[in-house]
């Protein structure tokens, strides 16, 4: 065996070795709110991180990851569908600039960060092109973001304008409703923030049915989000480890 070879087998046993320890926590999480471990999704979290580790990720089994760059995340996907046959979701959970809507809406199955009706109707333009290109074929899943304290400008929908917001999604043919995604906010106790995140999930749900998703919680504090209905978490370090310097 090769010193290359040595090195990948070495990485996969280390992201073997953290998958296992966070869907052990998954579980713990999930039996501890009486739910079924099965309810909530782990999305792996490849931003910053080699397509190599993605393909390695795909060999233990997992299928969707979350990029947070358009531009990195396409010369990524690309390198990826180069090596690896098999289908994967790639889900865009960073903040979208509508100029990059069309780019986005090439690759994405699902962007967890619409935040105002102008994205939603970049997005939905941009899904239009791509079907009309012949390179995609459904809808785009979208989740929207919510300010939790009502700052603007880390992003996210406030509370009086998401029905509004929802509305406008779900009537759009190119879009998909999927629920929302929340980010405690800098200095709120997590159970606080995704105890707020539920109540505006269970308003929605009034009146989006289907809308059943709920994108919360991360590497440090998966497990308030799962006791607050989170069925998607994002978990990039407690699995790939630390950042890479750019």
């Amino acid at each position: 065996m090769n010193a290359a070879e040595q090195s990948r087998q070495h990485r996969r046993a280390e992201l073997a070795g953290r998958l296992v320890a966070v869907r052990e926590r998954l579980d713990a999480a999930a039996r501890a709110a009486d739910r079924e471990p099965s309810d909530v999704a782990l999305l792996v979290v490849t931003k910053y991180f080699p397509v190599t580790d993605a393909v390695l990720l795909y060999e233990l089994g997992c299928r969707a990851f979350g990029e947070s760059r358009e531009q990195e995340a396409a010369a990524k996907i690309a390198q990826f569908r180069e090596t690896v046959p098999g289908e994967v979701e790639w889900h865009m959970i960073g903040r979208l600039q509508r100029n990059k809507a069309r780019a986005v809406a090439r690759w994405a199955h699902t962007v967890h960060s619409v935040d105002s009706l102008r994205l939603a109707s970049a997005l939905a333009k941009g899904v239009a092109a791509a079907q009309d290109s012949g390179e995609r074929s459904t809808p785009i899943r979208v989740l929207l973001q919510v300010s939790l304290d009502g700052d603007r400008e880390r992003g996210g929908v406030v509370a009086d304008e998401l029905g509004s917001l929802a509305d406008a999604v779900a009537s759009a043919p190119e879009l998909e409703l999927g629920g929302l995604m929340g980010v405690p906010p800098l200095g709120w106790e997590p159970d606080a923030a995704f105890a707020r995140l539920a109540g505006l999930h269970t308003s929605l749900l009034a009146e989006h049915p289907g809308a059943t998703e709920l994108s919360a919680g991360m590497s440090g504090d998966l497990e308030h989000a799962v006791r607050w209905g989170s069925t998607c978490v994002r978990v990039g370090t407690a699995v790939l480890g630390t950042r890479p310097i750019a």
